[in-house]
């Protein structure tokens, strides 16, 4: 049985960061339990059947937007919902209930599902993302108790001088007050993101936020470089000259400080971005990387099912008046022809933004092949500190990468970008600091050539 992962948007935020160009919006409050309703009405109508017959969901991610900003409830409503389709998974009993039966029937059952396997929830890692500031003792009890057992904290930097410039709407205090609280509530699997490469950023800066989150003990810590998105308010900002960036050989040396201080403190790099105590690395993160699917529900998620690769529209009217007005059939199914709309030739003379107005409730961007899938499949792979695993390869493919890539690992070998390591392709200490190089020579790849 394949595995599955389960990706949930949430759209909504109190405010919105000045770096940010994901969907998300901070002045639609209102539409809150509207949204909750279509999107657990786009859940119901998946054929669970037919998934539950290949596929085990393992991995749950809750993202946006900022997910602990709306009712905790609301996120529960929606886990609940999951534990009715998912049938097949571990966590999850065999007695599916649509939505539109009884509603009291339906409470009784959410509660004994959630009673029933709190033991077994450790079987299947369920992420939801909190940002300071949003969060409460009491939505946090309401997140465990729905199953959550992972959380993923928004800190950036402990400076908060820094904070406010790129726009957060919380302290480094409120962030020891958030990170406390969810230990005193039981969560054990904890993620801390922080961010370099910032406005007025200096390496103290970053050394002073990597002690203080080191002492804390979190079993995952995320880094992430900046990256300037035209059209967000700090994009514009550093346009105009009103702020600076770090230089890239100064960004180059906050990486490795990172990577250095992490891994002399016990947390094993494994992604080029991310680090975990040993055993304790993001199952989810993980199966996209490793190329495994996941099918994706709410305004703008993506997905990635049968070798297609699809979003949803992220026009929350759009999404929203869609779902509020279709009828589902009594397996609660839609016909997949009516939601699945793919960009055609009858629009090659329109505009994008007429082409967009135009398309289904969901866009197909890719229909993968052999060849296309190959190629991501390295692609997602050097991602990972460890690399691409030569017999993985083979075992999936029936070819082996050494052979099939001959051109292009000869000329990035050359040029120190990665190396062979016995059974894994890896980048280099080189190629980490230039991994797009490697990204763009794998992108050229053709078995033409």
């Amino acid at each position: 049985m394949k595995q599955l992962g389960i990706y949930i948007h949430i759209p909504f935020c109190k405010s919105k960061c000045a770096y940010c160009d994901f969907v998300s919006f901070p002045n639609i409050k209102d539409k809150e339990n509207e949204y909750i309703n279509c999107l657990i009405k786009e859940i119901e109508s998946q054929n669970w059947e037919e998934i539950n017959k290949k596929y085990q969901v393992t991995t749950i991610y809750i993202g946006g937007g900022t997910p602990s900003f709306i009712d905790a409830k609301n996120i529960q409503k929606v886990l609940d919902v999951l534990k009715r389709k998912i049938y097949n998974s571990c966590i999850y009993n065999e007695s599916v209930i649509s939505i539109n039966e009884d509603e009291n029937q339906n409470k009784n059952q959410d509660k004994n599902l959630r009673e029933s396997n709190t033991i077994r929830n450790k079987d299947i890692e369920i992420s939801i993302e909190v940002n300071p500031g949003t969060v409460t003792k009491e939505k946090l009890k309401v997140y465990k108790e729905a199953g959550i057992n992972r959380l993923s904290i928004g800190l950036q930097s402990t400076n908060n001088e820094l904070l406010k410039q790129i726009g957060r709407i919380h302290t480094y205090e409120q962030f020891i007050e958030t990170y406390n609280l969810a230990k005193e509530v039981g969560f054990y699997n904890i993620n801390v993101d922080l961010m370099l490469g910032l406005p007025n950023q200096t390496i103290e800066d970053l050394k002073q936020s990597l002690e203080e989150v080191i002492k804390l003990n979190p079993n995952h810590i995320s880094v992430y470089s900046l990256i300037l998105e035209e059209g967000t308010p700090l994009y514009n900002m550093v346009e105009k000259g009103q702020l600076s960036l770090p230089d890239e050989e100064q960004e180059r040396q906050m990486y490795w400080y990172v990577k250095n201080k992490l891994e002399l403190s016990e947390y094993k790099h494994y992604e080029i971005s991310n680090f975990a105590k040993q055993g304790m690395e993001s199952k989810h993160n993980l199966n996209c990387w490793n190329q495994e699917e996941y099918i994706g529900f709410g305004l703008s998620a993506h997905s990635y099912f049968e070798n297609i690769r699809y979003s949803n529209t992220d026009n929350v009217e759009k999404y929203i008046d869609f779902y509020s007005n279709i009828k589902l059939q009594k397996n609660n199914k839609i016909q997949s022809e009516k939601i699945l709309i793919k960009e055609n030739n009858k629009y090659q003379n329109e505009t994008q933004t007429e082409k967009k107005e135009k398309r289904g409730i969901k866009q197909i961007h890719e229909t993968q092949n052999k060849e296309d899938k190959q190629k991501e499949y390295m692609l997602l792979g050097l991602r990972k500190i460890e690399g691409v695993s030569i017999s993985k390869f083979k075992e999936k493919f029936i070819e082996n990468p050494i052979y099939l890539f001959k051109n292009e690992l000869a000329k990035l070998t050359e040029e120190s970008l990665i190396e062979i390591d016995g059974d894994y392709i890896k980048l280099t200490s080189k190629g980490l600091d230039f991994a797009n190089l490697v990204w763009e020579e794998l992108l050229l790849f053709s078995l033409d050539n």
